[in-house]
C-alpha cells in the first residue's frame, strides 16, 4: 500500500485542525537520548505527525532495557539505539526527515544537533547532568523551547522551559554543586511533591553512586504522552503552556495530579529543607558500592558523531503533490481575507496564478494596486515554501508584465536532496492578532532573527519606546477615525466583516476585529445602514473604536516596526511581488519565534492620500485628516514615509492565538478552468472583492 501522510495521520483530526496537522509536518524536534523516555518520545511525536527530528544516542540495547525502552526487543539486542529508533520512526512515516547523531550529544556538536529545531525534548539519562545543563542553556540562547519529562515511579514529572521564562539553571540551582548534590537537586526538582515515595518498596535499588535506579515502562509511556501533548501546544502556537517555575506531576499508581510552583526553584526555603532531609535519606544511595554490572552512564552524551539521512523520496504522484502544495500555500495572507487570486493548473509541474480584477474606486487599493501585488508576492513565497516540503524548487515570472499584470506563471522542478523550508511548519499557524500583547521588549536575538529573515534589500526600523508606540497609536487612531467615517470604506467593511460565523472563509469574523465584546452588538446595528453609522460616529463611536483598536493595543505591545524600500528602488509589479515574498518570510519568522503581529496598513493608505492629495472622498474634513496623518507619519519616520511598504505592531501574545479567525477558501474553490481574469474576480457571493489592509 502506498503511504499517504494525510491518510496516515487522519485520526488525529478533530483534536487537531487539518491545517495544524499539516503544520506539524514541517516542524523539527531534537531528542537527546533514545532510551527509556527518548525512544518513546520519538515514536509518540512521529505518530502525532511531526515531520523531522534530530536524534542522538551513543548506546546499544541491553537486556536490562527490556522493561521500559521502546526499541528494546530480543531482535534488537546489541544494536544501536539511534539507528533502531530511526528505522522504527520510518516505519511509522516513511517521509520522516532524520538527522542522527550516533555518538551522542557533545559540546562540539551541540549546535549542529539543535540546528533548525523548533523544540528540544530531554531524553538524556538521569545521570547525564553536565551535557543536559549545556543543552538547556544553549536552547535558551537560541530561543528554543525545551521539555523534560521524568519517569518517576509509575508517573511523570513534567517541566517546560520557555525561552523567556525561568531558566533550567534558575530552577534546579546546580551551578557550583558537587556531582552527587546535583543528582539530588535534579531529582527533587523533577519530583518536588514526592508522590512516588509511598510505594518505593525497596529503597536499596536506588544506587546513585553507581548511577543506577529503578524505572518502569508505565512511567516512560506516560512521559511520551505528556511530552507529545505539550509539544502540540507549543508547535501549534496554541499558547497556555504552563512553564517553569510550574511543575506538573501525575502519578497513575496513586491516581493523583499536583502542580507545584517553585518561584525560586530549589533555592526556596521549603525546597532547601527538603534537600536537607533527602540528603540524610539517601546517604546510603550516595555511598559507592561494588557493582558487578551497570547500565552505561549516559545514553546520549559522548564523543562527536554526526549522521544525516537523506529525506525520503516523495511517494505522491505529481498531481497530488501539486494539490498538497496549493493546500499549504492558500494560507498566504490577503487584505480583509479576500484572497485576490485563483489557481489555474496547466500541467503536473506548472500552474498559473491569476489575480482578481480590482475595484479602482476602492480607497484601500492605493498606489495602483500595491496591496494586491504585495499579497500576491506573499502567495508566491508560500508556494515556494510549500513546494520545498515535496522536494520541489519553484520559480515564477510574469506572463507579460508590460501588458498583463494579472497572470503569473509558476513552474515546479524536482530538486533531490532539497531540505524543506523550516517556515513550512508555521504557514497555516500565522495569523493577525489584534489583541493587546505582553509589554516585554523584544529580545536581541528576536530582533536579529527578524532582521536576518528580511534580508538586505529592505530597510527595517524598530519603534519600541513608549513614546514612539503612543505616537504610532496617534497616527493609527487618525486612520481608524477616517476609515469609520468614510462612506467608500463603509461599503468594504460591511461586506468583509462576518457577523454570523466563527471562522470566516472570505472575510474577518466580528470577534476577531479587536473590538471589545460589549461593543460588537452596537457596531453590528450601526453597520446595517450608513445613517446609523453616521449617528454612532457623531456620539463618539469612531473615537471609542480608536481607543479599543489603536491606543490600548499600542500601549500593550513590544513596539512597532516599519519596513521601507531603499531610495531609488523600483516599484513596478515585479518588484512589488518580490517585496511581498520578503515581507512574508519576516512575518512567518515572527510566528516561528512565538511572536504575534498586526499589520497597520491603514496608516499607509491614509498617509498616501494625504501626501498625494488624491481625491479619495468628497468629504473635505476627511481629506484634511489624511494630510494630518501624512504629517504625523513623516514626523515619525522622516523621508521614509513614502517608501514604507509595511508597518505593524509586534509582541509576545498573552495566550493562545485568537479564535475565531479568518480561514481560507478550499483548493477546489480557488481552482479555475481556462477562464478569463474577469470571470474569476467574483467570490462565492458574486462580489468583486478588493484587498484592503492585511
Amino acid at each position: 500500500m502506498r503511504f499517504d501522510y494525510q491518510t496516515a495521520f487522519s485520526r488525529n483530526l478533530g483534536w487537531l485542525r487539518a491545517e495544524e496537522q499539516d503544520a506539524l509536518r514541517g516542524r523539527r524536534i531534537a531528542i537527546a537520548g533514545m532510551g527509556g523516555v527518548g525512544g518513546g518520545h520519538l515514536l509518540a511525536l512521529a505518530r502525532l505527525g511531526v515531520g523531522a527530528f534530530s536524534i542522538a544516542d551513543l548506546d546499544r540495547f541491553d537486556l536490562a532495557n527490556m522493561n521500559r525502552q521502546a526499541g528494546a526487543f530480543v531482535s534488537t539486542l546489541g544494536q544501536s539505539k539511534v539507528r533502531t529508533l530511526a528505522a522504527m520512526a520510518r516505519d511509522v512515516n516513511p517521509e520522516v526527515r532524520l538527522r542522527t547523531f550516533d555518538a551522542g550529544v557533545t559540546p562540539d556538536n551541540l549546535d549542529a544537533f539543535l540546528d533548525g529545531c523548533d523544540l528540544f525534548v530531554d531524553g538524556f539519562d538521569f545521570f547525564a547532568i553536565d551535557i543536559r545543563r549545556r543543552t538547556f542553556a544553549r536552547c535558551r540562547e537560541l530561543g528554543i523551547p525545551a521539555l523534560t519529562a521524568a519517569p518517576i515511579g509509575m508517573g511523570v514529572g513534567l517541566l517546560a522551559f520557555m525561552p523567556t521564562g525561568m531558566s533550567f539553571e534558575d530552577y534546579f540551582r546546580l551551578d557550583g554543586q558537587p556531582e552527587e548534590e546535583q543528582y539530588l537537586r535534579f531529582l527533587l526538582g523533577v519530583a518536588p511533591r514526592g508522590l512516588h515515595r509511598t510505594y518505593l518498596v525497596d529503597p536499596s535499588r536506588v544506587d546513585l553512586a553507581n548511577r543506577r535506579g529503578p524505572s518502569t515502562g508505565a512511567a516512560c509511556l506516560l512521559c511520551a504522552g505528556a511530552v507529545a501533548s505539550f509539544a502540540a501546544r507549543i508547535l501549534l502556537l496554541r499558547g497556555g503552556v504552563e512553564a517553569a517555575p510550574l511543575h506538573h506531576h501525575y502519578d497513575a499508581y496513586r491516581q493523583r495530579y499536583v502542580a507545584t510552583t517553585l518561584r525560586r526553584g530549589n533555592d526556596g526555603v521549603l525546597q532547601r529543607l527538603k534537600l536537607a532531609i533527602v540528603r540524610r535519606q539517601f546517604q546510603e544511595a550516595l555511598r559507592p558500592r561494588a557493582s558487578a554490572r551497570g547500565t552505561p552512564a549516559s545514553s546520549a552524551s559522548g564523543g562527536p558523531g554526526l549522521g544525516r539521512d537523506a529525506a525520503a523520496t516523495d511517494a505522491h504522484a505529481a498531481d497530488a503533490a501539486l494539490r498538497a502544495i496549493l493546500e499549504a500555500a492558500r494560507w498566504a495572507p490577503s487584505g480583509d481575507n479576500v484572497q485576490p487570486w485563483r489557481f489555474r493548473l496547466l500541467a503536473p509541474d506548472a500552474m498559473q496564478v491569476v489575480l482578481d480584477e480590482r475595484e479602482r474606486d476602492n480607497p484601500y487599493e492605493y498606489r495602483d494596486g500595491e496591496p494586491t501585488h504585495l499579497s500576491a508576492g506573499m502567495l508566491l513565497e508560500a508556494l515556494r515554501i510549500a513546494a520545498s516540503m515535496h522536494g520541489r524548487a519553484m520559480e515564477w515570472r510574469m506572463a507579460d508584465a508590460a501588458t498583463d499584470a494579472r497572470h503569473i506563471d509558476v513552474r515546479f522542478t524536482h530538486a533531490y536532496g532539497l531540505e524543506p523550508d523550516p517556515l513550512y511548519g508555521v504557514l497555516p499557524l500565522r495569523s493577525v492578532d489584534r489583541r493587546p500583547y505582553r509589554r516585554r521588549p523584544l529580545l536581541a536575538r528576536e530582533r536579529e532573527t527578524l532582521e536576518a529573515a528580511l534580508g538586505s534589500g529592505l530597510r527595517l526600523r524598530w519603534h519600541e519606546p513608549l513614546e514612539a508606540r503612543l505616537r504610532f497609536a496617534h497616527v493609527s487612531a487618525l486612520a481608524t477615525r477616517i476609515r469609520l467615517r468614510l462612506p467608500e470604506a463603509y461599503a468594504v467593511h460591511r461586506r468583509v466583516i462576518d457577523w454570523t460565523r466563527g471562522d470566516s472563509t472570505a472575510g474577518i469574523p466580528a470577534r476577531a476585529t479587536g473590538l471589545w465584546s460589549p461593543t460588537l452588538p452596537l457596531m453590528r446595528w450601526a453597520m446595517r445602514d450608513w445613517a446609523r453609522m453616521t449617528w454612532v460616529n457623531r456620539f463618539g463611536g469612531a473615537r471609542s473604536a480608536a481607543l479599543q483598536l489603536d491606543w490600548l493595543p499600542a500601549f500593550a505591545s513590544a513596539g512597532f516596526f516599519t519596513i521601507a524600500l531603499p531610495p531609488g528602488a523600483a516599484r513596478d509589479v515585479t518588484a512589488q511581488l518580490r517585496v511581498g515574498g520578503e515581507l512574508f518570510r519576516f512575518w512567518l519568522t515572527a510566528t516561528r519565534l512565538g511572536l504575534a503581529m498586526q499589520p497597520a496598513l491603514a496608516i499607509l493608505m491614509c498617509a498616501h492620500y494625504g501626501a498625494t492629495g488624491t481625491p479619495f472622498t468628497r468629504d473635505a474634513a476627511l481629506r484634511r485628516e489624511a494630510m494630518r496623518c501624512h504629517r504625523a507619519l513623516r514626523e515619525l519616520v522622516g523621508d521614509d514615509s513614502e517608501r514604507i511598504v509595511f508597518v505593524g505592531r509586534i509582541g509576545e501574545p498573552r495566550g493562545a492565538p485568537p479564535r475565531p479567525r479568518s480561514i481560507r477558501h478550499s483548493v477546489d474553490e480557488l481552482l479555475v478552468a481556462q477562464a478569463t481574469a474577469a470571470d474569476i474576480g467574483s467570490d462565492a457571493h458574486g462580489h468583486n472583492d478588493p484587498p484592503s489592509v492585511m
